[in-house]
């Protein structure tokens, strides 16, 4: 024999917005009748469904299309206006049949015909308007997700774009990961190019917040960074362009951003930093990796039109990297205590792993902080890896660069042909 089915212990708040008191007492004896565990409160008008709905969470809505102060499928738009949630279930009249198949194209998920419903019909309404309901919201979280992805996936394209390389004696490689699981993408960008005269330059950014307004602000600053950047801007000129943009971009007055420039020469064996409110790169030679010591600058945004963004010219070996990163590396938890990571605990696990290829040993330092993090602090993470290898050093008694000079005023001072 078929064993008999469960028991629904489920319990349904139900609202019944009903003028009539006949109906109305016909449907409380036909609740009452059923297996269903359930409150019903009633109302009797729209008004009054309003208050109600205003008050507590409602699973299942009886409405009739016929209240005092509204009538037809406008009660259905009503209720779904008060509260998406709520399954709708319409009451109509034996003569109006086709009205509860316009109610289903409104928003409703069943409808019921007085005169002929029992309390069999009437639980299996409720119930199944609820599932309805459901996985109607299932389905449009669902979709929701999908079109988050989508747009974690446009984001992040402009935030972590491909490099333009095209010696092959330096290379990039870049992680990124978001401060929480399934969140949006935060303000935290990288670029690299190679200019025409051989010179790689790139930017490692980090826009205060998180979410969508933070990362479209990140978007631009990037592309306005590649752009500019290519078109021959440099140092201070190039930074105060960026400070206009984020000022002119941001959504609010509150958002900051700070990054850090790099430029590195090939052909002189030399490196040029801009710290703008960003933490000291880590440099990685033959002696172990280190804190590139570095002069610093303040962050976009906090006291526009200021412009202090010393450089920082350092020679370079042969061979080596440079490791830039964002706040949300170092400021996580490095255990069970309360201490953070910081960079002492970076540089740790980087001479743990001096043997590792570029892209694991970045796979492996950023899933050892978050291990150790253990989602405590939740700010988004990107990492940029120079690499350069048969570097030439400048020549002894060479002028270093001031990279705070715009390169395009030595072609403005060369003498003109007449």
């Amino acid at each position: 024999m078929t064993p008999p089915a469960p028991r629904d212990e489920t319990a349904y708040d139900i609202l019944l917005v009903e003028d009539d008191e006949g109906d109305a007492v016909l449907v409380e004896e036909l609740l009452h009748d059923t297996d269903l565990r359930h409150s019903l409160v009633r109302g009797r008008t729209m008004a009054e469904a309003r208050r109600e709905l205003a008050g507590r969470r409602f699973d299942c809505v009886l409405l009739d299309l016929h209240l005092p102060d509204i009538s037809g499928l406008e009660s259905v738009e009503a209720i779904r206006r008060e509260d998406p949630q709520a399954a709708v279930i319409v009451l109509t009249g034996l003569a109006e049949s086709g009205a509860g198949v316009d109610a289903l194209a409104a928003g409703a998920q069943d409808y019921l015909v007085k005169g002929k419903v029992d309390h069999e019909l009437l639980q299996r309404a409720v119930r199944y308007a609820v599932q309805r309901k459901q996985s109607e919201r299932a389905s449009a979280a669902l979709q929701v997700g999908r079109l988050r992805a989508q747009e974690n996936a446009r984001l992040e394209r402009g935030l972590l774009p491909e490099p333009i390389l095209a010696s092959p004696s330096v290379t990039a490689t870049s992680r990124y990961f978001p401060g929480r699981e399934q969140a949006l993408l935060g303000g935290d960008f990288l670029d690299v190019v190679q200019t025409e005269d051989g010179q790689v330059h790139a930017v490692v950014g980090d826009v205060s917040g998180h979410g969508p307004d933070a990362a479209a602000l990140g978007v631009c600053l990037r592309i306005a960074w590649r752009a500019l950047t290519l078109g021959g801007h440099r140092g201070a000129q190039l930074l105060d362009l960026l400070e206009r943009m984020h000022i002119a971009e941001r959504t609010g007055s509150d958002l900051f951003t700070t990054c850090t420039l790099i430029t590195l020469d090939p052909a002189r064996g030399l490196l040029t930093l801009h710290l703008v409110g960003h933490h000291e790169p880590l440099i990685v030679t033959s002696r172990g990796p280190e804190v590139l010591q570095s002069k610093h600058g303040i962050a976009l945004g906090i006291i526009p039109g200021l412009g202090e963004w010393p450089a920082t010219t350092v020679p370079l070996p042969p061979d080596g990297s440079l490791i830039v990163y964002t706040d949300g590396l170092i400021e996580g938890y490095a255990g069970g205590d309360d201490s953070r990571l910081g960079v002492e605990g970076v540089l740790a696990i980087l001479g743990e792993t001096r043997s590792y290829g570029t892209g694991e040993q970045l796979d492996h330092l950023i899933a050892e902080a978050r291990a150790r993090n253990a989602d405590r602090h939740t700010d988004d993470l990107a990492v940029l890896r120079i690499d350069w290898c048969d570097m030439r050093g400048p020549e002894p008694g060479a002028r270093v660069p001031d990279q705070n000079r715009d390169p395009r005023d030595d072609a403005r001072r060369q003498p003109t042909d007449r």
